[in-house]
């Protein structure tokens, strides 16, 4: 099969056999790929693929399945799905764990099923299950126009959440909007700090991929008990830590990453996600929010896109 074979930071093709089966997985004719930033981290070689996954870039894709192993139940010949995957969706087909797939709605193109699973699972988990999140409350997501931030922003407000975004553009912020944000803050030209102050707001979940000088600024707008979310380090590795604020409002810090997370962890949040907001995406609720779709030979193109920050929202890959 034909791959994406990333080397000395660039993209391009090569071949390499079809993946062997294991007894519990699902081999995906791709259609289409999601693109992320830690697809970009990968190919600089900053984000080793995890001990015994797939080392081809690719977290998540849509497709055809084509071949199921022996202890996979149920008939998926031929189904059209949308799957989380161990790296490896740059590429004519991937084995999936079955219990990860996840089907495609009729209504919705492979393009649109690309750019659900890792932002989606990832949004989801950091406001519910790390985050807490409950109607009523308020969620401060950083960075709103991301592919993250898009999908957290759309299942925040679905569960009768306030949302605030910050963002790095007027226009990023007008995205993040339209797509449910009830405050936006420009970053570059607002300090979120005093505009929550001025608006009177405080964050029950902060969902955070900039860390480094926000660990502080996020604190300093947490309500009781608050939950920061942190996923990335955009910003800085290090900083230093007001303990005696995060002491007197009880805040909570988690630091989550889903790639390297077990099996085990992955299905049950996939069953989380299926049980608590398919039926709405299934049924149109939730934009899947796609700056760009390329075809797949522009995959240096895809990756220069999020390696300047240019996007608001997913860039999906065609294979053609």
């Amino acid at each position: 099969m034909r791959y994406i074979k990333h080397e000395d930071s660039q993209l391009h093709f090569a071949q390499t056999d079809k993946p062997a089966l294991k007894d519990n997985e699902v081999l995906i004719a791709v259609a289409a790929i999601g693109v992320n930033r830690a697809d970009c981290l990968q190919r600089q070689g900053k984000y080793p693929a995890s001990k015994g996954d797939s080392e081809i870039l690719g977290l998540e894709c849509a497709g055809t399945i084509v071949e199921q192993g022996s202890a996979v139940s149920g008939d998926w010949l031929n189904k059209r799905v949308f799957a989380l995957c161990a790296g490896g969706a740059y590429s004519e087909y991937v084995a999936v764990d079955a219990v990860q797939v996840m089907s495609l709605p009729d209504e919705m193109t492979m393009a649109e099923g690309a750019a659900i699973s890792e932002v989606y699972l990832t949004a989801f988990s950091a406001l519910f299950q790390f985050g807490q999140l409950k109607a009523g409350q308020t969620a401060l997501i950083h960075a709103g126009a991301s592919g993250v931030g898009g999908a957290a922003i759309q299942m925040a407000k679905r569960a009768g959440a306030q949302v605030v975004i910050t963002a790095g553009s007027d226009e990023k912020c007008e995205h993040a909007k339209q797509l449910g944000a009830d405050h936006t803050i420009n970053y570059k030209t607002t300090d979120f700090v005093e505009y929550f102050k001025a608006n009177n707001l405080q964050a029950n979940t902060i969902v955070d991929p900039v860390s480094g000088s926000y660990l502080n600024k996020n604190a300093a707008v947490a309500a009781m008990d608050c939950q920061i979310v942190m996923l990335a380090f955009l910003d800085a590795r290090f900083a230093e830590v007001d303990f005696a604020r995060l002491l007197s409002k009880r805040i909570s810090f988690h630091a989550s990453t889903l790639r390297n997370r077990s099996i085990e962890f992955k299905r049950d949040l996939k069953e989380q996600f299926i049980s608590r907001f398919y039926d709405d995406l299934a049924n149109g609720l939730f934009d899947c929010n796609i700056y760009k779709t390329l075809n797949w030979q522009e995959a240096n193109e895809a990756h220069r896109i999020l390696d300047n920050n240019e996007n608001s929202g997913k860039v999906v890959m065609l294979v053609e």
